[in-house]
């Protein structure tokens, strides 16, 4: 079986890094993606998809990336649930990423682009 993915998109709001009470670092995004087609209006559609950084991956990328930068994304599909307030069973399907490729765009401070890719 195979579970792998690579995406390409642009960033649909600035990163807002956070940490785990064990001190891990976390970054949820999301990624929205043009689709190759147009609709009935003659528009692009895009879907946005939800990503999990973590650790270094996700500390450079919200060192780096800002609202609009393009980034690819190599990952795995994951699919989690959990109880919300209301007591009703909530699935989330993400991306879990592997390493992230910054593209350009815009990118905080004015600073080169770089790769950002797990150590091990």
């Amino acid at each position: 079986m195979i579970n792998q993915v690579t995406l390409v998109g642009r960033l649909t709001k600035d990163p807002e890094l956070r940490y785990t009470v064990e001190g891990k670092a976390v970054l949820n995004i999301t990624l929205a993606l043009n689709r190759h087609y147009r609709n009935a209006q003659g528009e692009f559609d895009a879907d946005f998809v939800l990503c999990t950084l973590w650790n270094k991956v996700a500390e450079n990328t919200a060192k780096y990336c800002s609202k609009g930068s393009i980034v690819g994304i190599m990952g795995r599909i994951q699919t989690r649930n959990y109880e919300n307030h209301d007591g009703k069973r909530v699935y989330v399907t993400e991306v879990i990423a592997v390493s992230v490729k910054f593209m350009g765009g815009r990118t905080k401070d004015e600073r080169p682009a770089v790769s950002s890719q797990p150590a091990g």
